[in-house]
């Protein structure tokens, strides 16, 4: 069996478990900028109407007594892990999908018995971290979470074995892996509105709507998915970037934020012993087009001076013509341990692979 355990608005949860006064009040965490968007609701702001990701001015207009407060990264952190060590007791594998929610690998095929487990965990969770959490309990990855999300707040929710099918068949089709919000509209307009309408599609229906991958989507529609829990997922990059408060247009700033960035990336790196060998920039115009650049160092690096360098070659690369930066980000990838430091990059090395560009429009 696997559960999914999800921490119910976790960083607010934590500002109020932290702070009596906040408690039963509408509170949001954000950033102080003109242009902070809320992180986190807590479950007394979201009747009015305030989500994740929405502009903080937006959650004041429909909410006038929100209260906000600053994120707090480290005490997420802190939580997070102790949260973690609850979840692995007992559990054959734990897989983060982020600091507030995990699949777990439950040693056992009885449902009672997984059942029982996840009880214990929200018991443990509440009592000694003082936070609660939702969790579903199915045979699969995708029924779990699912039913952790129905069984939001601070519930839980099991899908009996058998029954998979059944339970997807009449949810909205946007709640299906991989089915974003464009897929889900062009569904929409063919008539497809529910899981169980995919699971009905014929083997030239779904190819002619999903393509290549029209058959695994399938799948999952049918209630069959056999993805692992995996507990030793590894980090794939480590970046960092910032929108500023106004739109950037002179060179020098950008070069400043961007060294800024590159140190942020470099201290991450070093913390968990890795280097990595790619090194790659992301710009948001003001027009809201995004563009990314990269390039592949010789050797791999956690150096802030290289990562940086490196960084300036592919900003250059962006092709930014004197153009308004809304956003600027810096990413590293290509990680490994203890990897061989890169010594310069004042000479293109003669065995680097060529720049990799890649171009893409976002509507936010």
């Amino acid at each position: 069996m696997i559960a999914h355990f999800d921490i119910d608005a976790f960083y607010a949860s934590v500002a109020q478990r932290d702070d009596p006064e906040l408690r039963g009040k509408p509170l949001a965490i954000a950033g102080s900028s003109r242009r902070a968007v809320v992180l986190t609701a807590s479950y007394e702001a979201r009747p009015f109407g305030v989500r994740s990701a929405m502009p903080l001015f937006r959650a004041r207009e429909l909410c006038p007594e929100l209260l906000v407060r600053p994120p707090d990264f480290e005490r997420y952190r802190a939580t997070s892990n102790a949260v973690f060590e609850i979840f692995a007791r007992g559990a054959l594998a734990v897989e983060g999908l982020s600091l507030d929610e995990a699949f777990v690998a439950i040693a056992t095929s009885a449902l009672e018995e997984a059942i029982d487990y996840a009880h214990g965990v929200r018991n443990a969770v509440r009592s000694e971290v003082g936070l609660t959490v939702s969790a579903g309990v199915a045979t699969q990855k995708l029924l779990a979470k699912i039913a952790s999300d129905d069984a939001k707040p601070d519930g839980l929710r099991a899908v009996p074995p058998g029954t998979e099918a059944a339970y997807l068949a009449p949810l909205p089709v946007g709640r299906l892996l991989g089915v974003g919000p464009k897929t889900q509209a062009r569904l929409v307009e063919a008539g497809i509105v529910t899981i169980g309408q995919v699971a009905a599609l014929d083997d030239s229906t779904v190819h002619r709507l999903f393509g290549r991958w029209g058959l695994s989507l399938r799948e999952l529609a049918r209630g069959i998915d056999e993805r692992r829990v995996e507990s030793d997922q590894k980090t794939v990059s480590v970046s960092s970037e910032e929108t500023f408060e106004y739109d950037i247009r002179a060179i020098g700033e950008l070069h400043a934020a961007l060294r800024e960035l590159a140190a942020d990336v470099a201290r991450r790196l070093t913390r968990s012993g890795l280097r990595g060998h790619t090194v790659g920039v992301k710009v948001k115009r003001s027009n809201f087009k995004i563009v990314g650049r990269q390039m592949r160092l010789a050797e791999a690096t956690d150096d802030p001076d290289e990562i940086y360098a490196a960084a300036q070659r592919c900003l250059e690369r962006a092709a930014l013509a004197g153009g308004a930066v809304r956003l600027l980000g810096v990413r590293v990838a290509g990680l490994a341990e203890n990897a061989p430091r890169q010594m310069s990059l004042l000479a293109e090395p003669p065995d680097a692979r060529p720049p990799d560009d890649e171009e893409q429009h976002s509507p936010t």
